[in-house]
């Protein structure tokens, strides 16, 4: 009665991927020997008995060795897949620590190749997965990593005392046991449609260290950011805040040993300071070159040893609105100050035009992305007339004014990022062409993600961005429930929405699921929540000769123990 979860998938979760955008160029077309390099037709070889053969080079494959210097924008929060939520963090726990499943580069599919998990199977109605771990496998301490650790992890999330931002994510389940050492029973109190590409992900934790903390204190325990241990590629060696984080290899690591012995997370908090950085050899690899800089990269890269990847990244940038303010609370009042956007002209001028202007809150990659909503093409004049209809009128000044209150408000972005301050900018000249105050205010990326905690919402507005999960579920940033100790950090609620979002997690049938989805975005698209500003395309500047590199949209340190330097 059981069937492989990753058949079901197959059919469930094939994503419609935009191959061009994921692409760093056309790659120069190579023949193998007796192809014609113009036809591609295999032709006949012709060899001279006389002319002594070259020598055969034998190929070494991988060699271990060498260092990656990361440039990161700004400090981790902590390591702790179930209680962060910032990409910094992610980043610096995906070498930490691994989960029961990993997701393919290109259509996102879960699986077990570079998972812990050695199978998964799924009942037929969707509500038990049975996992069967692969053996061998240990922390950092060289502890076994067992079913009981997985069981351990996944009762944290379940706890009444949990306060963790993941919560959402294991509301279907209903409870974990152990089989025997290596097997694992989840069982689901609903179909729940993200848990095995989203639930199955998170990372495991050790019981043997943390079995004795209360779930009420873990969030702030000593191991989330003095000696975190997971079975990850790399160990944890420090982390200097405000400068470096430093991992090593693992030389247990149950795929085998990564071939680079170190990475150095090297934090800096301005884009000007990382571009020289990279230019001076500083640091060799930065996910995120901004797009206004990446001639100037590709300029100099051959001179330093760096190549540039780029492709669409699975995320979107947006500019958010704290509706708890009376400022924000109509919807057309919303869709007026979009209106006044040009969100065109960021995409070609602060972008470079590496960027695709955004209607909702899911990439274009994703096989749920639904293209025909609502959409509010810049329109100054209209943004006014919505506004005077809102009952905003000029004052003396110029500002618009309502019952004595003034529109203008502050908005946040983090420092470093330089394509977010211009954007802040842009925002600023634009929405005073309306009559609307927006004062800029740029902050350090650790304040930031501090003033959106949840019952802290210390903003007024906010430029930033999400990156997004391999599963297009909606509800863990736009759901009622998740306002108050979720990512819901504007303060959005609409209860029909919440009942759709809630049934597509229900949906078994992928096209149906899909259909769901595109109206879920349809709505909120026309309540603008946030202004969807654009999808980016990402560059990602590296050693030139840094080999086993796979671009992933998600992940921009996909199978990184696979990776090593050709030093040939």
């Amino acid at each position: 009665m059981r069937k492989s979860v990753w058949l079901l998938l197959a059919m469930m979760l094939v994503l419609s991927m935009f191959l061009a955008a994921c692409k760093g160029g056309d790659p120069e077309s190579t023949g193998t020997p007796g192809d014609d390099p113009n036809t591609g037709e295999e032709q006949e070889e012709q060899t001279d008995d006389n002319e002594e053969e070259p020598p055969v080079v034998e190929d070494t494959g991988p060699v271990d060795g060498g260092d990656l210097i990361i440039g990161t924008g700004g400090d981790p929060t902590l390591f702790n897949p179930l209680y962060s939520n910032d990409s910094i963090s992610s980043d610096i726990e995906g070498m930490l620590y691994v989960g029961l499943v990993g997701s393919e580069p290109e259509e996102f599919n879960p699986t077990t190749e570079n998972g812990l998990a050695e199978s998964v199977e799924q009942s037929d109605d969707g509500l038990t997965y049975t996992v069967k771990l692969k053996e061998g496998i240990k922390f950092h301490d060289g502890e076994p990593l067992t079913a009981d650790d997985v069981v351990f992890t996944y009762n944290i999330p379940l706890h009444e005392d949990y306060d963790g931002p993941r919560k959402s994510n294991f509301e279907a389940l209903e409870s974990v046991e152990k089989k025997d050492d290596l097997t694992v029973i989840f069982h689901m109190k609903q179909v729940d449609a993200q848990f095995p590409s989203v639930g199955l992900s998170y990372g495991i934790l050790p019981e043997h260290i943390l079995s004795d903390v209360p779930i009420a204190d873990l969030g702030d325990h000593e191991f989330n950011r003095k000696n975190p241990i997971g079975s990850g590629p790399f160990k944890f060696v420090e982390w200097v805040e405000g400068q470096y984080v430093k991992v090593e290899a693992f030389d247990e690591f149950y795929l085998g040993r990564p071939h680079l012995d170190s990475l150095t997370f090297k934090i800096i908090k301005d884009a000007n300071a990382m571009l020289t950085q990279l230019q001076n050899g500083d640091i060799n690899f930065w996910s995120g070159v901004p797009q206004s800089d990446i001639e100037v990269v590709k300029e100099f890269s051959d001179s330093i040893g760096i190549k540039i990847e780029e492709g669409l990244a699975l995320s979107y940038t947006f500019f958010a609105y704290n509706l708890r303010n009376d400022l924000f609370k109509e919807k057309e009042v919303r869709q007026a100050i979009t209106h006044a956007i040009d969100r065109q002209l960021i995409v070609d001028t602060i972008m470079e035009g590496y960027g695709e202007v955004a209607d909702v809150p899911e990439s274009p990659l994703s096989w749920a992305y639904n293209p025909d909503v609502p959409s509010f093409e810049y329109d100054p004049e209209k943004a006014k007339e919505m506004l005077a209809a809102a009952g905003w009128e000029p004052g003396n000044d110029g500002i618009l004014e309502k019952d004595g209150k003034k529109f203008s408000f502050e908005t946040k972005t983090n420092q470093g990022n330089k394509v977010r301050e211009d954007i802040v900018i842009l925002l600023q000249e634009q929405l005073k062409e309306v009559g609307i105050e927006l004062k800029p205010r740029i902050v350090e990326f650790g304040s930031l993600i501090a003033d959106i905690d949840p019952g802290v919402w210390n903003f007024d507005a906010i430029v930033l961005g999400w990156s997004l999960a391999t599963d297009p579920d909606p509800s863990g940033i736009f759901h009622t429930k998740e306002i108050e100790k979720g990512l819901n950090f504007i303060g959005y609620s609409n209860p029909e929405l919440d009942k759709l979002m809630e049934a597509q997690l229900q949906q078994q049938d992928k096209e149906k699921r899909k259909e769901q989805i595109g109206e879920i975005q349809a709505k909120l698209a026309e309540d603008q929540p946030y202004t969807f500003l654009y999808y980016p395309i990402e560059f990602r500047a590296m050693p030139a000769e840094l080999e086993g590199y796979v671009f992933h949209a998600k992940d921009e340190l996909y199978n990184i123990h696979e990776w090593w330097i050709n030093k040939e």
